[in-house]
């Protein structure tokens, strides 16, 4: 049927839906979609054809299943790429459905199969395809008599075989044919028709999906004339005694209501109008009785709504509204080539009294459009958009009086004491009038400025808005008027239409919004081409570039902060509109009760004034041409009203203290003449009172305020505390130095993080004579004391302060220490910096040290870049050297983010060459293992590449000590990436000096100075342990057993007895007893003295030390020869069959039998000192235990 022609009078279901044009737009959809074809159909006949192969084993069953669910989701957005392929997918799958020697197992995996299918394409197109002849009748039926209702594992079975009964039933045969002789002697059968009829009423009352299936197979089955005739009235008595009996309060109740509302919908659907009218008004009444729109169940009220328009439906004839608005053409091509040549005349049919007549309309419809405009007030979206399809059904029915009456009650929603709720299905009801032709131009005039106002529909419900929904609706509107009027209809509409799509498109918060105003926009361009500029600004502000937000609103932290930055954007463009009509508002918003407008309106004031002195200066004009008195006094106003009301306090404050630091700092760079005001005393006060009182803001919101006080104190000691240029008034200076100084030893925090950057903003000016101070009070923060040893952010933020510092005063090498960076100090900021690299402080928080670490690391690299551009001769050898090897050492530790960091540092500092940094030691070899080139695409935040480049400063003399030190942290990790590729690389460095015993000594002799300088550090010597462990396991060291009491593994095991002693740690205590099986292979003395540190572990007072002991002492036997072969037998199994969890005396008669066997002193009790006048005895350990023949 062409678009333009008339529909066929008798058409009974949505006449102005037209398939022609649903089929375009699906190929059109299918164009610009990314498959082509099925391309697993070989796959997918292998793995159906394979189906009984894999039914025995549940594992191959569920990967089979899995994935043919993989590959029919691909074509979920393209369904019809499976038309060609479907018939045969069906036939290896019925046959063995059909099959009688098929195990059940089989038939069900067919099914789910079948039911992946019929989800994916939807079960109306793939039904066709099943056999639906008479002979088919009887097989599917009795298919139900092996099947559970209640079995939750094969409800697939159930769900397609009544949709397969509900295709056999549309045979043009009457059942009773198939029935033969029902009353024969000694039995008594059932008829066909009551088999399929009791089938269908049992399944609509079940828990699972199979009852969607038994409504389809109602509709299909009670609707046929033969059956209507003998079993419609009484499956609607059943279906209405069902929904009287049942209750939307209990779970049985909605499911079986559940059911029959489908039922009853699908029959009023697609049943004949003469069939259905005589039950209407009595299924009205039953419905209005459940009073399901009281209910809970947002299904049962869709359905109910549903329900009810069907209803209204049948009984209203199935007629074309002769009135009713006929676009004559939907060809995007033709609209535009018309709207510009030849418009066309709208099509609007003359009424006829005789079809058209309000006596036709029975008096039941008035109820069901009542309840069809509650539907649209619903809490639920998927009611109201039923009801909004009923109202437009329902209205292309009506007389034209009647659809107007119904128009009007549907614009009767958008009233302010109406819910979001109530303009959302106001805004869907009038999209589909719209769309169906039943809103005629004439109530376009009332139509549209409601719609103009949902398009900026927001109402707030506490701390948040709600109206998104309205707002996406309204654009659903406009799109579907920009296809179903012409443009003659609409151009009175067209500007107000389209600045309120642009804006939205623009500037609305929600991205959902943005988009489908640009659709809306799009349309209207295309089907009307009356637009003004509608091509250039959909090139600008397409479906795509609008999910962006901040190239939304800047072109957003809060939405409030980026839509001041778009005011700022928008006032370069009119700033004479800025400054005398939308400066004021936003001056008078300032005071606004709303805490958002308030906040909204401070931060615009600020980013406007900006603007407009941006624009002055650029013309060569003074600010006061733009900006009058009255707004410059507006703008001092606002932090004097803000304090007076007390708006300061509270979570409220927050924003307003946010918001007024912005304000500032944009005044004091905007160069208001504000100096020696008396608002600037109390623009200081705030920006004090918020950085010594940031510990009383919330967390989330104290790092956003920390930094516009900073910056707003920066602009403010800059532009209105300055004498004259590049001096700073004594006073100021004075007060706000010893204010920040004083508050650095502040016990809070956040006060000390909040001044210490204070004292970073401070320009060059306030620091000359100060500067030695300043660094002594930020040098004594980055100190770790016991009191303040987990004010790591302090730490930090000083770190950060000392380096901007640096930036700010500059370097002069003889300069005085008070007023730049300079010979007589620079090694002193070095030092505090440097020291900072070795702050480990771990809390609750994890290891909190690393953010100093950072810091730390971030300032040497901006002060040695700096030192390097200007006097490269005050950075010293031996502090160069140190500085990169900390950096090394960093680079080589055991988090991700901080490792990459200290990489980036080492290298910028490397490969720096404006000029190049003096002293880096062993440039030439580093410069070969990190060429520049090679270095830039490597992600050292990944184990896999950092690990084995860092591994090779294993080579160089100078790095060794500190990427040992690294490396052993993190190949003692838990990390499992990092663990792997932190020992793949010290391993490849050991391969490379195993036949080198110099290389191999001097490597040791770093590995016990590593051991040693970090002697009771768990943080150090516990992955330090494990990693000797690694090593000591793989040979590394073997080259070392050739010489009897080794130094390596003499000093080795002495450092492992002193770590360990008295220790409880039992980490730390498994990883030493590896370490000692590992020195066992030492031949000479030490041997003798590891067994007897083992032996001593045996009888630890901890049972699951002991048990450890004596399963790596086992090990060990197994592994080394240090057993004599006549005493192993007899070792090993005192090892094994000795419960050592048990009490002390037996454990330790079997460890002196191990000293016995072994030729080790047994170890001797030694008495505990005491204070008290009788001794006590001590408890076995190997502190409190000491061979015999030596000294106490």
């Amino acid at each position: 049927m062409a678009l333009s022609e008339e529909p066929a009078a008798g058409a009974a279901e949505d006449p102005v839906e037209d398939p022609v044009e649903d089929a375009g737009e699906d190929a059109a959809l299918a164009c610009g979609a990314a498959l082509e074809s099925f391309g697993e159909s070989a796959e997918t006949r292998e793995l159906l054809g394979h189906l009984p192969a894999v039914l025995a084993d549940r594992s191959a069953r569920e990967g089979a299943l899995e994935r043919f669910r993989v590959i029919m989701d691909k074509y979920q957005e393209q369904p019809h790429l499976l038309d060609p392929h479907l018939e045969w997918m069906l036939n290896l799958l019925l046959e063995f459905v059909q099959n009688k020697t098929s195990p059940a197992d089989l038939v069900h995996l067919a099914f789910k199969f079948l039911y992946i299918i019929s989800k994916v394409r939807g079960y109306k197109t793939f039904l066709r395809l099943f056999p639906h002849e008479v002979a088919d009748v009887q097989p599917v039926l009795d298919m139900f008599t092996n099947q559970n209702p209640k079995d939750h594992e094969t409800w697939e079975t159930r769900y397609m075989l009544l949709l397969w009964l509900s295709v056999t039933c549309l045979i043009p045969f009457d059942f009773s044919r198939l029935d033969g002789n029902l009353s024969q002697p000694g039995q008594e059968r059932a008829s066909t028709m009551d088999r399929i009829l009791q089938v269908a009423e049992s399944y609509l009352v079940v828990s699972d999906k199979a009852r969607d299936a038994a409504a389809v197979l109602v509709s299909k089955f009670v609707t046929r004339p033969d059956v209507k005739q003998k079993k419609m009235a009484s499956f609607l008595d059943w279906s209405l005694c069902t929904l009287a009996r049942s209750s939307f309060q209990t779970i049985e109740g909605v499911i079986a209501m559940d059911g029959t509302l489908q039922a009853l919908a699908q029959i009023f659907k697609h049943g004949k109008r003469e069939d259905c009218l005589p039950y209407a008004a009595t299924v009205l009444q039953c419905l209005d009785s459940c009073r399901l729109p009281d209910s809970n169940q947002t299904l049962l009220r869709k359905l109910g709504v549903k329900l009810v328009q069907r209803l209204g439906l049948t009984f209203l004839k199935p007629q074309v509204a002769k009135w009713r608005y006929q676009r004559g053409c939907r060809s995007l091509a033709e609209s535009l080539q018309h709207s510009i040549q030849n418009p066309r005349e709208p099509v609007t049919q003359a009424e006829t009294p005789d079809s058209d007549g309000q006596d036709d309309v029975p008096e039941e419809v008035e109820s069901v459009i009542e309840q069809l405009l509650v539907g649209l007030k619903d809490k639920d979206t998927i009611v109201r958009w039923s009801a909004a399809k009923g109202i437009g059904r329902m209205a292309g029915r009506l007389p034209k009086e009647l659809a107007d009456d119904v128009t009007g009650s549907v614009l009767d929603c958008f009233s302010f004491q109406e819910t979001d709720s109530a303009w959302h299905g106001g805004c869907l009801a009038l999209a589909e009038l719209g769309r169906r032709g039943l809103l005629l131009p004439s109530r376009l005039s009332d139509v549209v400025p409601v719609i103009l106002r949902a398009l900026t529909y927001e109402e707030k419900r506490g701390a948040c808005s709600v109206g998104s929904n309205v707002r996406d609706a309204a654009c659903y509107v406009c799109w579907a008027f920009a296809r179903a009027y012409e443009p003659q209809e609409l151009k009175p509409f067209v500007a107000a239409i389209s600045s309120a799509l642009v804006i939205a498109t623009v500037f609305d918060r929600d991205v959902n919004c943005r988009r489908a105003a640009s659709a809306a926009f799009q349309e209207n361009v295309g089907r009307q081409g009356t637009f003004p500029h509608g091509i250039d600004i959909l090139t600008t502000a397409d479906y795509f570039a609008v999910g962006n937000r901040s190239n939304c609103f800047l072109v957003i932290r809060t939405i409030r902060e980026l839509s001041a930055k778009a005011l700022r954007n928008l006032a370069q463009r009119a700033p004479e509109h800025t400054a005398r009509e939308v400066f004021p508002r936003l001056l008078s918003m300032t005071q606004s009760p709303d805490l958002h407008t308030r906040h909204g309106a401070v931060l615009a004031c600020a980013e406007v004034a900006r603007s407009l002195h941006t624009l002055a200066t650029q013309q060569g004009r003074p600010v006061s041409d733009f900006l009058d008195e009255k707004a410059m006094h507006g703008l001092k106003q606002i932090h004097q009203q803000l304090y007076d009301r007390q708006l300061y306090r509270g979570l409220g404050g927050e924003l307003m203290r946010q918001a007024v630091c912005i304000l500032i700092e944009n005044v004091a760079l905007s160069k208001m003449p504000f100096r020696g005001d008396a608002v600037i005393d109390g623009w200081q006060w705030l920006i004090n009172d918020t950085l010594k009182n940031l510990h009383l803001i919330s967390s989330h919101s104290r790092q956003h305020i920390k930094e516009a006080a900073v910056s707003a104190l920066a602009a403010l000691c800059s532009e209105y505390h300055a004498q004259e240029p590049g001096e700073a008034e004594a006073a100021a200076q004075e007060e706000l130095v010893k204010l920040y100084l004083a508050e650095l030893q502040s016990p809070e925090e956040m006060t000390r993080c909040g001044c210490a950057l204070a004292l970073g903003a401070l320009p060059a000016f306030f620091l000359k004579g100060r500067l030695r101070q300043v660094l002594a009070g930020l040098r004594a923060v980055t100190h770790i004391s016991p009191k303040d040893v987990s004010f790591a952010e302090a730490r930090r933020d000083a770190l950060k302060a000392i380096s901007r510092i640096c930036q700010t005063v500059g370097v002069r090498a003889e300069g005085p220490p008070d007023e730049a960076v300079c010979r007589e100090n620079v090694s002193q900021i070095y030092c505090t910096l440097l020291d900072c690299l070795k702050d480990y402080t771990t809390d609750s928080r994890g290891d909190v040290g690393a953010w100093v670490r950072e810091a730390a690391m971030t300032s040497l690299m901006d002060l040695t870049l700096l030192l390097g551009r200007n006097q490269p001769e005050l950075i010293e050898a031996p502090l160069c050297q140190q500085l990169m090897c900390c950096l090394a050492q960093q680079a080589s530790e055991k988090i991700d983010r901080f490792r990459a960091h200290a990489a980036r540092v080492f290298l910028a500092l490397l490969h720096a060459d404006s000029p190049a940094i003096p002293h880096v030691p062993a440039r030439p070899e580093l410069e070969r293992l990190f060429p520049r080139a090679a270095v830039a695409s490597v992600n050292w935040g990944a184990p896999s590449q950092a690990f084995p480049r860092m591994a090779r400063l294993l080579g160089l003399p100078a790095y060794r000590y500190h990427v040992l030190l690294g490396l052993a942290v993190s190949v003692g990790g838990l990390t499992e990436s990092t663990v792997r590729y932190s020992t793949q690389g010290l391993f490849e460095y050991m391969k490379e000096i195993q036949n080198d015993p110099a290389a191999l000594e001097d490597f040791g002799g770093t590995l016990l100075q590593v051991f040693e300088d970090n002697l009771l550090n768990d943080r150090v010597s516990v992955p330090l342990l494990k990693t000797l462990d690694q090593m000591l396991a793989n040979g590394c060291f073997d080259i070392f057993t050739a010489q009897e009491n080794h130094p390596f593994c003499v000093k080795l095991l002495a450092l492992c007895k002193e770590e360990i002693k008295k220790s409880k740690d039992v980490q730390k205590l498994r990883s030493s007893i590896a370490v000692f099986c590992g020195l066992v292979q030492f031949p000479g003395d030490v041997r003798r003295k590891v067994l007897l540190q083992l032996f001593l572990l045996l009888c630890h007072p901890f049972p699951v030390i002991r048990k450890n002991t004596a399963s790596q002492v086992y090990e060990m036997v197994l592994t080394y020869d240090v057993v004599p072969t006549a005493v192993l037998d007899e070792v090993m199994a005192v090892l094994s069959s000795t419960a050592w969890d048990a009490e002390l005396p037996v454990v330790r008669a079997q460890r002196n039998r191990l000293c016995d066997l072994l030729g080790v002193p047994r170890p001797q009790l030694v008495p505990k000192v005491s204070p008290a006048p009788q001794a006590t005895w001590g408890t076995w350990g190997p502190f409190l235990v000491r061979p015999p023949n030596t000294a106490p």
